[in-house]
């Protein structure tokens, strides 16, 4: 289908936060206005923290998506056709997490872990179970040694008494090197530890190298730090919703509505009226 002038060759938003409401729903306003940019001709990419155990979800709150970046980059899927096509797939060796942790430790004290390992639907993560834990998935407690016998998908890290993730970010940048890992926090009050050198940019330029399309001529929206590299890599537009985090909205173009309010169906709704 050709495209409409004067808009962006690739849309890719973030879900939980920016699409997805505070009540877990994505809005009818916004699957109408992303089924019309799709309908416009501009792919509709899904960036999610989100690990591939929840692409059937994923997929029911971004019906428009002809791929998904998930896991932070780590999984990246063609669901064009309906049965997903997996373009790249990187994960963590567990030891190396291990390792990675003890270094952490020395510095930051006593870590919860959780970790993300298994990838069939609604997989539980396996670790220290917090009992704050706010969300449906499932946590299976297992010593750290057993959850890391094998490959990680990703890893979850939250200071003893639950400190402020922002400041356990920045100090665990500083004492992990990005050889070792890529770091980061989507707002679940953890940082996560992806492979080294994965995060939604990577991902995405997997999805625009197997469309054509230039990080110029993308758009995309979004509210949490693991959402500045995807920021700093289009050049398009970056929009942050209006409830994103301080770091994101220093790098957006604009600022639409909050989450709740739909501030992306009402951003592109705009787009697409000019």
């Amino acid at each position: 289908m050709i495209q409409r002038p004067g808009l962006p060759k690739l849309v890719a938003t973030d879900l939980d936060g920016t699409i997805v409401r505070s009540d877990d729903t994505v809005s009818a306003d916004t699957h109408e206005v992303l089924a019309r940019v799709r309908a416009a001709g501009v792919p509709v990419v899904g960036a999610t923290g989100r690990g591939p155990r929840l692409l059937d979800l994923t997929r029911e709150n971004l019906p428009a998506a002809g791929h998904l970046v998930m896991a932070g980059g780590g999984r990246v899927l063609d669901v064009t056709n309906g049965v997903p096509v997996t373009l790249a797939d990187h994960q963590l060796a567990g030891p190396a997490v291990a390792r990675l942790l003890d270094t952490l430790e020395a510095a930051a004290g006593p870590l919860r872990v959780m970790v993300e390992a298994l990838d069939h639907p609604y997989a539980p993560l396996w670790g220290d179970l917090d009992p704050n834990w706010p969300w449906p998935q499932r946590v299976v407690p297992k010593p750290r040694a057993e959850a890391l016998a094998g490959p990680v998908i990703k890893a979850f890290v939250q200071a003893d008494g639950g400190a402020d993730p922002d400041a356990l970010l920045a100090l665990a940048r500083r004492v992990v090197p990005p050889s070792a890992a890529s770091l980061t926090q989507a707002g679940l009050g953890f940082v996560e530890i992806c492979p080294p050198g994965v995060d939604k940019a990577s991902g995405l330029a997997v999805v625009a190298e197997a469309l054509g399309v230039d990080p110029a001529d993308v758009l995309v929206f979004g509210d949490m730090p693991n959402d500045v590299p995807m920021f700093r890599w289009a050049g398009w537009g970056r929009v942050a919703v209006g409830n994103a985090h301080p770091r994101v909205l220093e790098l957006a173009d604009e600022v639409t509505g909050t989450n709740d309010q739909d501030g992306v169906a009402v951003w592109l709704d705009r787009l697409l009226s000019r």
